[in-house]
């Protein structure tokens, strides 16, 4: 396995992309957006300038990590001759559905087809291909470069050799893979968005002030970061994207999301993102200053 198409040049995506990159693969990076693969590259070039003044890789290895990447807003041009494709598209079902139908149509027969979700169906997913033995989950952690898990989730048809080809694919990334079965939100996210949702409703339910509560839970639990600055750097309309996906697939009320999270994504107040979450981060991408409208 030696050719490695992305769909997606956002956060997700780029880091993907980065990532195999750097491990020596030759990577297509496919987005509809001519702006968001520029915007993708220039990601990419400066995360690996932060790797050289961490002295964690050489001038060369930037300049060979580059070059390993070409990127393309047609996707039939891009998978022509792929082993396998990595879906990291927006967390909407429907556009995902709608890309595997299509890569079914166009990949070859060989190639493996794998989404970055992190919380729909890989059994539906693949239920939109001929292939379903060869789709799979690949949901990696973000920031990509640096997280060493990739949640490995197995489809009701998955093939045990596709899998089998996935884990050792990910060891070859320096990654520690982990084989998690298909339920909705599979482990990470089934165990980190009732947290990230019940720190929301706390704020809701004014137990404790913004800071208060992710001071507590850094302190305390020794996270590295809060779960309200943890959501803001995922993004609040991904964390109410996945508990919705929670929600309806279990349907069970634990997993509903807070009112105040629903409203800040109406007003469109995501987080890093958007400049505005639980913090304010017109200054600065960092942490430092609470919204206003969460000040007491």
């Amino acid at each position: 396995m030696k050719k490695i198409a992305i769909i997606g040049a956002g956060t997700m995506g780029n880091g993907i992309a980065h990532t195999f990159a750097q491990s020596g693969f030759k990577v297509s990076l496919i987005d509809v957006n001519e702006t968001a693969l520029e915007k993708g590259m220039n990601t990419i070039a400066k995360n690996l300038d932060r790797m050289i003044a961490n002295e964690k890789i050489s001038e060369a290895d930037k300049t060979n990590t580059l070059a390993n990447i070409s990127t393309y807003t047609n996707l039939e041009d891009a998978v022509k001759t792929i082993d396998l494709v990595v879906e990291a598209a927006t967390e909407n079902l429907e556009l995902k559905l709608k890309i595997f139908e299509t890569l079914d149509e166009i990949c070859s027969e060989s190639t493996i087809l794998a989404t970055n979700t992190s919380s729909i169906s890989i059994t539906q997913i693949a239920a939109a291909t001929s292939r379903p033995e060869q789709v799979i989950g690949m949901h990696f952690m973000n920031p990509v470069p640096i997280m060493k898990l990739v949640e490995i989730i197995r489809g009701y048809s998955t093939s045990e050799a596709v899998t089998n080809t996935i884990m050792d694919l990910s060891k070859t990334l320096g990654k520690d893979p982990v084989e998690v079965n298909d339920y909705p939100g599979f482990v990470a996210n089934r165990i980190l968005m009732p947290m990230i949702n019940e720190s929301i409703e706390t704020l809701y339910n004014s137990v404790a002030g913004v800071n208060e509560i992710d001071t507590v839970m850094k302190l305390g639990m020794a996270h590295p970061m809060g779960p309200l600055q943890l959501a803001d750097f995922i993004g609040l309309d991904v964390c109410l994207s996945i508990l919705n996906v929670m929600y309806n697939g279990f349907k069970n009320p634990k997993y509903a999301p807070c009112p105040l999270l629903v409203n800040m994504v109406q007003a469109d107040k995501l987080g890093v993102k958007s400049g505005e979450g639980f913090y304010d981060y017109s200054e600065s991408r960092k942490a430092e200053k609470v919204s206003k409208q969460f000040l007491k």
